[in-house]
C-alpha cells in the first residue's frame, strides 16, 4: 500500500465505523436500501452499533427517489463533520448537482475520511470531484461508455463493484448489497455476513469482478458448495437439530472434513455455527414477538426453557426474559 493511502476499512475491526450516506433526489430507493439496510441488520445481529450510519442530503430536505418515495435524512451534508466513510448515492440528474461548492465539499470530506465511494450515478459526482483520477472504477452499465469518455483518467471496468485503495464504486443496487456484505464479512467475519444475507433471504450471487449485465444464478461463488448445503440443512432443522455427523453425511463428507470446511470458510466449527444460527432465530422471537419462552425453546431445538436460557445468556450476555423486558 502506498504511503499516502489510508488504511482500508475492509479489514477485521470491532471498533464502530462511522458512515455518512449523502443521498440525492433521482436516486433509486433500491440503491439507498442496499447501502444502508445491511449495516442496520449487522448492528441488530451483533447486538451493538458497529456501523454508526446516518443519511444526509445537500439541502437537509428529504431527497425524492425515482419511485416517488422521499428518504428521511438527519440533516444537511457538512463536509467538515468527521466521518470514517462517505457514500454518495445518486441516480438521474447528477449533472444538476455537480456545483463547485458540492465538489469542493466532497473533496474536503474525502480527505479526512478513511474511505469514500459512489453508488450507481454517485460515481459521477465522485469522479467530477477528482477522487477517481488514476484509479479503477465502475458505474451503471448503461452509462459505462459516456463515463469512460468523460473521465479518460479513470480505468473504467464493467465490474459489479470495485475497491481501489480508499475509494469504492458500485454499478447499482444489487452490487451495492454485495459490497456491503463484503464490508461486513471483512470486518466482522463470514458468519455475521451470512446472517445478514439470510435476513434478506439473499444468496451472494457473484464476485465483484463479474460483469454487470449477466443474470444472477443465485449461487454462492467462491465457497465450497458443501458449505452452502450444510447451512441449508441447518436452516431447515432449527426446531429439531440434526447431528453434525448427519449433516456431514447428507453433504457427502465426513464430519472431520465438514469441520475443516467450516473452519476455513467461516472460522468456527459446524456445531458452533449451528448453535449461533438457532440462537439468532430465538433472539428474533424474543425481541419481535410475545411467544412464550418455553415455546421459543422448543422452536429452536432446546430440550427445556432452562437450557435455552443458559445458552442464550452465554451468547448475548443477558437472559431472554430480561432482554424482552428491556
Amino acid at each position: 500500500m502506498p504511503k499516502n493511502e489510508k488504511t482500508t476499512i475492509f479489514r477485521a475491526e470491532q471498533s464502530p465505523l462511522k458512515v455518512t450516506l449523502l443521498v440525492f433526489s433521482g436516486a433509486s430507493i433500491m440503491c439507498v436500501a442496499c447501502a444502508v439496510d445491511p449495516l442496520r441488520a449487522a448492528n441488530r445481529i451483533a447486538g451493538e452499533t458497529l456501523f454508526d450510519f446516518k443519511l444526509v442530503s445537500v439541502t437537509g430536505e428529504a431527497p425524492v427517489t425515482t419511485c416517488g418515495l422521499p428518504v428521511a435524512v438527519s440533516g444537511r451534508f457538512d463536509a467538515t463533520e468527521p466521518t470514517d466513510v462517505l457514500v454518495v448515492v445518486a441516480g438521474f440528474g447528477t449533472q444538476n448537482y455537480a456545483t463547485s461548492a458540492l465538489l469542493a465539499g466532497l473533496r474536503r470530506a474525502a480527505r479526512s475520511a478513511r474511505a469514500c465511494g459512489g453508488v450507481e450515478a454517485g460515481t459521477w459526482l465522485v469522479a467530477r470531484a477528482g477522487l477517481l483520477e488514476g484509479r479503477s472504477a465502475t458505474t451503471h452499465w448503461e452509462d459505462m461508455e459516456d463515463f469512460s469518455s468523460a473521465f479518460p483518467g479513470v480505468d473504467v471496468r464493467p465490474d459489479r463493484y470495485i475497491i481501489d485503495g480508499p475509494v469504492f464504486t458500485t454499478g447499482g443496487a444489487s452490487p451495492t448489497l454485495d459490497l456491503m456484505l463484503h464490508l461486513i464479512r471483512t470486518r466482522l467475519g463470514m458468519a455475521v455476513a451470512l446472517d445478514v444475507a439470510s435476513a434478506f433471504i439473499y444468496d451472494q450471487a457473484r464476485v465483484a469482478t463479474d460483469a454487470q449485465p449477466l443474470v444472477s444464478l443465485g449461487r454462492l461463488d467462491g465457497y465450497d458448495p458443501r458449505l452452502a448445503q450444510a447451512i441449508r440443512l441447518m436452516e431447515a432443522h432449527v426446531d429439531q437439530p440434526l447431528t453434525i455427523e448427519a449433516i456431514a453425511k447428507r453433504a457427502g463428507v465426513t464430519a472431520r472434513t465438514l469441520e475443516s470446511i467450516f473452519r476455513k470458510s467461516i472460522g468456527e466449527t459446524p456445531g458452533a455455527y449451528y448453535l449461533r444460527l438457532r440462537l439468532g432465530a430465538a433472539r428474533r422471537l424474543v425481541v419481535d414477538t410475545r411467544v412464550a419462552m418455553a415455546d421459543i425453546a422448543g422452536r429452536t431445538g432446546f430440550s427445556s426453557a432452562a437450557a435455552f436460557s443458559r445458552a442464550f445468556s452465554r451468547a448475548f450476555g443477558e437472559a431472554p426474559v430480561r432482554l424482552r423486558r428491556g
